[in-house]
């Protein structure tokens, strides 16, 4: 299989195709090495992760070199933000590995019928072997918020990138052996999109973790149910950012920029519904395009890139970029949409050649538009691209509705002064992650998951233990076992 550059084009690397017989060797490597891992403290566990922590901060260099390449991602962000981010999930869930959190509860039972002093006790039991399926836009942190907590709690994994993006994975095995992680212990198998379902459907696979899209989401969680496999899905989204009449308008355009250019808005959380109250509208709008313009579209390898490239799929290199750019040329052609800036491909030059079109590098302007309506194209579905909406609203409690009017609940934000609104709107929105005057922060220790058709269960902080642990009850009799009801 083929790997490309979105940045030039250019083929970066050929990746083994993983078959039906890889999958099975993986998993059973994992199986071979769960007792051993499983055995081991908390704390022991956890010294590896923290050592991987280490590891990754002084690989920074090379894995955010790597990712850029690979991702298109702008090197400042890679280097800044991703990886270091990766960096800091591990060593969270490796000082979490031996925390309360990951062990049991005890309960004094006097009501079960046994004697008065009786009790219960219950463990968090790693679930084996468990699987992730990785997403293109953030190789290394979405990597990092699956495969860390699954380690800390005593699991092995096997873990397939995106056909898109498979080098960091690999990077990542290398400093977790490095750091001291048994053998079988982390296994990576790369492929395409036939690859994933053979971890999905394998009966030895306890737990899938999914990051990707609704409708690939929608057929794993089918096919894991022939299993009865635990999965976590964090899916699409279409997430509404309000910008009230109180709020700090540089602030909100700052927002507004960091929720649909970071990544070259290539973020399912991403508010690309930017509801804005008709007293600062105009102030808003004039200072988000005056700020856009000041971005720089260019090679994702130049630190001073803001905006780099569209990601290059292996078996159509322009398809997502021609994707985007279908969602931008019919909203420019539906009258309910008025374009303010951008809306084209963007070439620059680049070592290895022109990029912007055919065969080379894939590059998208941020693009603005004002949108009347909110059931447009434009405003219901997921461009996955630097392309926002702008609508406008006077009512507060009618705004609230407006954002909520989605199949979606992945993000929502709020800027305002008035932390009573902010708090008010916070508990109405139908979203799992809400920010108040800032959008898009994701610390490790910040639960980040969906409601409705952005998925289901929870990846970072302490409730990702939840999704890599069950639960087992032990009931403890204190005294004679009462069979007075028996002859």
């Amino acid at each position: 299989m083929s790997n490309f550059s979105p940045g030039t084009g250019a083929l970066i690397s050929t990746v083994e195709v993983a078959t039906q017989a890889t999958i099975d060797a993986a998993v059973a490597s994992a199986q071979a090495a769960f007792p051993a891992w499983s055995a081991l403290s908390g704390a022991e566990r956890g010294r590896i992760l923290t050592r991987a922590a280490v590891l990754i901060r002084e690989y920074n260099s090379e894995m955010s070199l790597l990712e850029s390449v690979d991702a298109g991602i702008p090197v400042s962000e890679t280097e800044f933000v991703q990886v270091l981010g990766g960096a800091d999930c591990f060593e969270y869930y490796g000082g979490l590995a031996s925390n309360a959190c990951v062990t049991g509860q005890m309960m004094d039972t006097p009501h079960a019928g046994g004697h008065k002093d009786s009790f219960c006790y219950t463990r968090r039991e790693p679930l084996g072997v468990c699987a992730g399926i990785g997403a293109w836009n953030y190789p290394v942190l979405v990597m990092s918020w699956k495969v860390a907590p699954a380690l800390a709690c005593g699991n092995t994994f096997v873990y397939k990138p995106s056909e898109c993006t498979p080098l960091t994975a690999l990077k990542i095995a290398e400093i977790l052996k490095e750091a001291g992680l048994p053998d079988g212990v982390f296994n990576v198998v790369v492929g395409d999109r036939t690859t994933g379902p053979m971890l999905t459907r394998h009966s030895d696979v306890k737990k899938l973790s999914f990051t990707g899209s609704t409708e690939t989401g929608i057929r794993i969680v089918k096919e894991a149910a022939e299993t009865l496999k635990k999965v976590t899905m964090e899916l699409g989204g279409k997430s509404p950012l309000l910008v009230f009449e109180d709020a700090d308008v540089d602030n909100a355009v700052g927002a507004a920029m960091m929720s649909n250019w970071y990544t070259q808005g290539e973020i399912c959380s991403n508010a690309t519904r930017v509801f804005v109250h008709k007293s600062v509208k105009e102030e808003f709008v004039r200072k988000l395009v005056e700020r856009t313009k000041q971005l720089k579209v260019g090679d994702p390898l130049d630190p001073l890139t803001h905006v780099g490239a569209m990601i290059m799929p292996p078996d159509n290199k322009t398809g997502h970029m021609d994707r985007v750019i279908g969602y931008i040329e019919r909203a420019k052609a539906d009258p309910r949409n008025k374009l303010i800036l951008g809306g084209n491909t963007h070439t620059i030059e680049v070592a290895g050649g022109k990029g912007g079109s055919g065969n080379e590098g894939c590059y998208v302007e941020p693009t603005i538009f004002e949108c009347t309506d909110d059931n447009s194209e434009l405003v219901k579905e997921e461009v996955f691209g630097p392309v926002m909406s702008i609508l406008e609203f006077e009512d507060e409690a009618d705004a609230v509705e407006r954002a909520n009017d989605t199949i979606y609940g992945l993000g929502a934000g709020i800027m305002t002064n008035n932390l009573a609104r902010a708090h008010r709107v916070a508990k109405q929105f139908q979203s799992g992650n809400v920010w108040i005057n800032n959008y898009n922060l994701t610390p490790s220790e910040m639960p980040f998951g969906g409601y409705g058709m952005s998925g289901y269960g929870r990846e970072c902080g302490t409730y990702a233990i939840d999704n890599y642990t069950q639960i087992k009850n032990v009931y403890v009799e204190m005294g004679d076992v009462d069979s007075s009801c028996y002859p």
